[in-house]
Parts: C-alpha cells; sequence; structure tokens
C-alpha cells in the first residue's frame, strides 16, 4: 500500500543512492510547513507526487486517470558545480483508462536533474517533467485548485482540481510507518478530495469531463522492513462524503505486516487514524495478466468494524497491469474502482482508485 505506497503508492523506482552520502530518515515529530511541503525534498532519496481520478463525460461515458511524478536521488553532493550535474532521476506515468472501450492507454517519460527538465519547484509553484506538469496558486497554503496538463500524440488532459477538504497528514506523530526499524516510513500527505473539471482528449476526440480526484505525496529514505514484498493500496470516495485511505503491506508469508493502517477524513475533513487490526481487507476474483503472468486479486471485501462499513471492491477494468519499459521500475496494477456496501446498516456507495505491487515478484524500492 501506498504509504507503503512509498514506503505510498509507487515507489516506481528502482534507483539506489550512491554509497557514502546520507540522506534524511523519516521519523517522527516532523515539522510540516504549506506551500513549502507540496514541492522537492532533495535531502529524501525518493519522492513521489501522485494523482488519480474517476472521470465522465456529459454522456456519462466513463474514465479513469493517473498522472505521476517520481523523484530519485542519484547522489547528494552538497554543493553542485553546474546546473548539469547529474544528482536526481525523473520518472513520469500518464494513464488513461478508457471505460467503455476497455483499454489502459500507458505512456512513460524520464528525465535527468537539470536546467528546466524536470523538477517540483515551490518558486514557480510546479511540478513537472517535460510537458507533463502540475501547477500550485503561487503562495496559497490551505485549499490550492491544481491544475494538470499532459500531452501526447494519442491522449492528452487539462484538468482543474478543487480540494473540498484540506490535506491530510497520514499516521502518527508526522509519519507514516512501513517497518519498525528507525526510518522506515515516509512523511505522507493527501488531498482526498478533489472537484475536477476540464478535458481529456483521446484520438481526435475530446470529452469534456467532471469528477473527483485523489492526490499523494509522499518522501523518505528507508526502503520497506524485511519480509515485505508489495502493497495493496485504496482511495475510496463515498457518496456520503466520508473517504478512506488503505495501505495494506503484504509480507512473503501471505499476511499483511502489524504496520498495515488507513485514514479516515470525514465529511468535514477531520482525519482519524486507523490501525492494522481496524482493517479487514480480503481478496476475491483474480485476474492473470498476459503478458507478465501475475496474478493479481482485482475483487475484494473491505470491511473497518469500528465505524460499521462493509464494501465489496470492483475494478472498471480487469487488465489495468501498467508494465513498465526501464528495468529501474517495477511492474503494477492500478486502476478506478467502484465501492459498494453499507455503513452501519445503511447503505452506500462510491469510487476511488486501487494500487496493487509486488505481484510479479518481490517490490524492492532500491534505497540504500
Amino acid at each position: 500500500m501506498p504509504s507503503a505506497r512509498p514506503i505510498a503508492g509507487i515507489a516506481l523506482f528502482a534507483i539506489s543512492a550512491l554509497a557514502g552520502f546520507s540522506y534524511d530518515l523519516a521519523k517522527p515529530g516532523y515539522e510540516y510547513e504549506f506551500p513549502r511541503d507540496h514541492f522537492e525534498h532533495p535531502n529524501f532519496a525518493m519522492e513521489w507526487w501522485y494523482y488519480t481520478g474517476n472521470l465522465a463525460d456529459s454522456g456519462g461515458r466513463k474514465f479513469g486517470f493517473e498522472l505521476t511524478f517520481f523523484r530519485a536521488a542519484s547522489r547528494r553532493d552538497q554543493a553542485a558545480s553546474t546546473a548539469w550535474d547529474l544528482n536526481q532521476v525523473y520518472v513520469a506515468h500518464f494513464v488513461v483508462t478508457d471505460v467503455a472501450g476497455q483499454r489502459l492507454i500507458h505512456r512513460e517519460r524520464t528525465n535527468r536533474s537539470g536546467p528546466g527538465l524536470a523538477g517540483a519547484s515551490e518558486a514557480t509553484g510546479t511540478i513537472w517533467n517535460g510537458n507533463w506538469s502540475v501547477r500550485f496558486p503561487l503562495g496559497e497554503t490551505a485549499m490550492p485548485t491544481q491544475k494538470l496538463q499532459a500531452w501526447d500524440e494519442a491522449v492528452s488532459l487539462e484538468l482543474s482540481l478543487e480540494p473540498t477538504k484540506p490535506h491530510v497528514i497520514h499516521g502518527e506523530d508526522g509519519v507514516s510507518r512501513k517497518g519498525g526499524e528507525d526510518g522506515q516510513a515516509s512523511h505522507y500527505v493527501s488531498f482526498t478530495r478533489l472537484r475536477t473539471s476540464g478535458t481529456l482528449t483521446i484520438g481526435d476526440t475530446a470529452h469534456e469531463v467532471q469528477g473527483l480526484s485523489w492526490m499523494d505525496h509522499e518522501f523518505f529514505s528507508e526502503d520497506m522492513a524485511s519480509g515485505a514484498v508489495g502493497w495493496d493500496w485504496l482511495s475510496v470516495q463515498l457518496d456520503d462524503q466520508t473517504d478512506l485511505m488503505i495501505a495494506a503491506i503484504r509480507l512473503s508469508n501471505g499476511e499483511y505486516s502489524p504496520h498495515s493502517h488507513g485514514t479516515l477524513v470525514d465529511p468535514e475533513g477531520l482525519a482519524v487514524r486507523l490501525t492494522s487490526d481496524d482493517i479487514l481487507l480480503a481478496p476475491g476474483r483474480i485476474w492473470q495478466s498476459d503478458e507478465t503472468g501475475a496474478k493479481y486479486p482485482v475483487e475484494w471485501s473491505l470491511q473497518i468494524p469500528r465505524i460499521g462499513l462493509s464494501l465489496d471492491v470492483r475494478p472498471l477494468h480487469d487488465a489495468q497491469e501498467i508494465v513498465s519499459r526501464s528495468a529501474k521500475l517495477p511492474t503494477y496494477w492500478e486502476g478506478p474502482v467502484t465501492y459498494s456496501g453499507s455503513r452501519s446498516g445503511a447503505p452506500v456507495e462510491g469510487g476511488g482508485y486501487l494500487e496493487m505491487t509486488g505481484y510479479d515478484g518481490a517490490l524492492a524500492l532500491g534505497v540504500e
């Protein structure tokens, strides 16, 4: 799970920090400051900004989207001699699920550190990789409307994401823990409910779309705990205005780590921490990839007895495995899902995203 993703969400990186250079660890007591902490933290080895959402056009045609930006340190120099010194590698993923067409469109790009190539700058309010970008309004700290843009010959999007709740800091005392050792954690911030509108273009057809999105931002320096092989992560946006993040860290014996956790965000934006004892997550129907042979449980049962919640999780499209072109990036399954069930006896439903890593082999983030 991300947060396990960071270990939340996808350590789509296996780029090692060079020996001899030290990085800051995600430790309790970190003092967050915004807007600074919406942007880059080069003193940490790894970082990502993760946008996912469920959209529909005026005719009711459904889409899912993922626009993610990853940064991995290749070395930490105390003073770069030129702007072209290679000390960071940036990878971005742009994925669209066309539900009606039952197809997944995936694009990936990699850039190195260098003037204007990629980064996440508080000075400009921009997170970018080439001409894929997220823009924050300069100086706004509370509920900034974020502008997403990504272009490709086959697919493009321009979206405006307006938070309806303040950002949430996951975990306890400023850290989202992934293991029991010092630093086996991330600093993890989310906007869990972003009112979304804009244009999604596939081929020659432009769709004016609306929906809900979710944003995760994590930064950390330590790899997963020994015995962890991957994670199952869910974002949940229910029609009663409740949001949930579930990060279930999967162990080699098939059980979940006691460091698995979650966050419940009530309609007013108040966050309540969930522990592994609060979360009952059970896999259901399996989909097998023709490309990698990996078997993914694409249907799940999620129960949170503490709040009387019981949900069935169903994918909008089975074949949502993202196979990276780079050996440095893991393969994972991620896509839009629906939720249906009950809360304290009353029916409830909603949407969100499911991410699964480590099903084609144990996941290693490569942080040293």
